[in-house]
Protein backbone atom coordinates (compact mmCIF):
# COMPACT_ATOMS: atom_id res chain seq x y z
CA UNK A 1 0.00 0.00 0.00
CA UNK A 2 1.24 3.47 -0.88
CA UNK A 3 1.90 6.32 1.47
CA UNK A 4 -1.13 8.52 0.17
CA UNK A 5 -3.68 4.87 0.11
CA UNK A 6 -2.46 4.46 3.54
CA UNK A 7 -2.84 8.35 4.97
CA UNK A 8 -6.60 8.15 3.24
CA UNK A 9 -7.32 4.54 5.04
CA UNK A 10 -5.91 5.42 8.57
CA UNK A 11 -5.07 9.34 8.66
CA UNK A 12 -7.74 11.51 9.73
CA UNK A 13 -11.57 12.32 8.03
CA UNK A 14 -11.79 14.58 5.93
CA UNK A 15 -13.31 17.88 6.54
CA UNK A 16 -17.09 17.66 7.01
CA UNK A 17 -20.13 19.77 8.66
CA UNK A 18 -18.23 21.34 11.69
CA UNK A 19 -14.98 19.10 11.43
CA UNK A 20 -11.81 20.22 10.31
CA UNK A 21 -8.61 18.00 10.81
CA UNK A 22 -6.55 21.24 10.54
CA UNK A 23 -7.85 21.36 14.29
CA UNK A 24 -6.76 18.32 15.24
CA UNK A 25 -3.59 18.18 18.07
CA UNK A 26 -2.30 15.66 19.98
CA UNK A 27 -2.80 15.25 23.97
CA UNK A 28 -0.06 15.17 26.42
CA UNK A 29 -1.73 12.56 28.44
CA UNK A 30 -4.77 10.97 28.39
CA UNK A 31 -6.55 8.40 30.70
CA UNK A 32 -10.01 6.69 31.03
CA UNK A 33 -11.46 4.96 33.81
CA UNK A 34 -15.32 3.20 34.17
CA UNK A 35 -16.83 0.07 34.87
CA UNK A 36 -17.82 -2.06 31.72
CA UNK A 37 -21.28 -2.19 33.08
CA UNK A 38 -21.72 1.39 33.87
CA UNK A 39 -21.65 0.98 37.60
CA UNK A 40 -20.68 4.08 39.83
CA UNK A 41 -18.02 3.59 43.02
CA UNK A 42 -15.61 4.92 44.45
CA UNK A 43 -13.12 3.17 43.28
CA UNK A 44 -13.46 4.51 40.23
CA UNK A 45 -12.66 7.67 41.88
CA UNK A 46 -9.66 6.57 43.63
CA UNK A 47 -8.24 5.16 40.53
CA UNK A 48 -8.93 7.78 38.25
CA UNK A 49 -6.48 9.77 40.44
CA UNK A 50 -4.22 7.12 40.34
CA UNK A 51 -4.05 7.90 36.49
CA UNK A 52 -3.86 11.56 36.57
CA UNK A 53 -0.54 11.23 38.62
CA UNK A 54 0.88 9.32 37.17
CA UNK A 55 0.54 11.21 33.91
CA UNK A 56 3.75 13.32 34.50
CA UNK A 57 2.49 16.53 32.71
CA UNK A 58 -1.09 16.23 33.10
CA UNK A 59 -1.01 15.03 36.48
CA UNK A 60 0.72 16.19 40.15
CA UNK A 61 3.81 17.26 38.65
CA UNK A 62 3.01 20.73 39.66
CA UNK A 63 5.83 21.85 37.05
CA UNK A 64 4.57 25.94 36.91
CA UNK A 65 4.46 27.91 40.51
CA UNK A 66 1.36 30.64 38.82
CA UNK A 67 -0.67 28.37 36.93
CA UNK A 68 -2.74 25.13 36.32
CA UNK A 69 -2.44 22.95 33.38
CA UNK A 70 -6.29 21.78 33.65
CA UNK A 71 -5.85 18.68 34.75
CA UNK A 72 -8.56 17.03 36.61
CA UNK A 73 -11.21 13.97 36.52
CA UNK A 74 -14.61 13.97 35.75
CA UNK A 75 -17.43 12.15 37.47
CA UNK A 76 -21.05 11.98 36.79
CA UNK A 77 -23.05 14.00 38.94
CA UNK A 78 -23.78 12.95 42.39
CA UNK A 79 -27.88 13.44 42.42
CA UNK A 80 -28.64 11.54 45.62
CA UNK A 81 -25.78 13.58 47.45
CA UNK A 82 -27.28 16.92 45.64
CA UNK A 83 -30.55 15.72 46.47
CA UNK A 84 -30.26 14.98 49.93
CA UNK A 85 -28.38 18.95 50.48
CA UNK A 86 -30.85 20.84 48.03
CA UNK A 87 -33.31 21.87 50.42
CA UNK A 88 -31.14 23.29 52.63
CA UNK A 89 -28.52 25.12 50.58
CA UNK A 90 -31.43 25.62 48.02
CA UNK A 91 -34.55 25.97 49.78
CA UNK A 92 -35.98 23.25 47.13
CA UNK A 93 -35.96 20.14 45.59
CA UNK A 94 -33.73 19.03 42.76
CA UNK A 95 -35.88 17.56 39.09
CA UNK A 96 -34.89 14.00 38.71
CA UNK A 97 -31.43 13.00 37.28
CA UNK A 98 -30.91 14.63 34.00
CA UNK A 99 -33.34 17.83 33.93
CA UNK A 100 -30.89 19.68 35.38
CA UNK A 101 -27.46 20.82 35.38
CA UNK A 102 -24.50 21.61 38.02
CA UNK A 103 -21.37 23.70 37.81
CA UNK A 104 -18.24 24.70 40.01
CA UNK A 105 -17.40 28.28 40.03
CA UNK A 106 -14.30 29.93 41.96
CA UNK A 107 -15.41 32.50 43.40
CA UNK A 108 -13.53 35.45 45.07
CA UNK A 109 -12.04 35.69 48.96
CA UNK A 110 -13.76 39.22 49.17
CA UNK A 111 -17.30 39.02 50.32
CA UNK A 112 -18.64 42.01 48.44
CA UNK A 113 -16.45 40.92 45.37
CA UNK A 114 -17.86 37.37 46.13
CA UNK A 115 -21.80 38.42 46.28
CA UNK A 116 -21.48 40.70 43.30
CA UNK A 117 -20.25 37.30 41.18
CA UNK A 118 -22.96 35.20 42.98
CA UNK A 119 -25.57 37.99 42.21
CA UNK A 120 -24.13 37.65 38.00
CA UNK A 121 -24.10 34.33 38.28
CA UNK A 122 -28.09 33.78 39.56
CA UNK A 123 -28.91 36.41 37.17
CA UNK A 124 -27.53 34.89 34.38
CA UNK A 125 -28.53 31.28 34.93
CA UNK A 126 -32.10 32.85 35.36
CA UNK A 127 -32.18 34.10 31.94
CA UNK A 128 -31.11 30.59 30.56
Amino acid sequence: MNSAAHSQRFGLPQAQGLYDPRFEHDACGVGFVAHIKGNRSHQIVLDAITVLTNLEHRGGCGCETNTGDGAGILVSIPHEFLAGIAPDELGRDLPRPGQYGTGIVFLPTDPSERDLCKSAIARIVAEQ
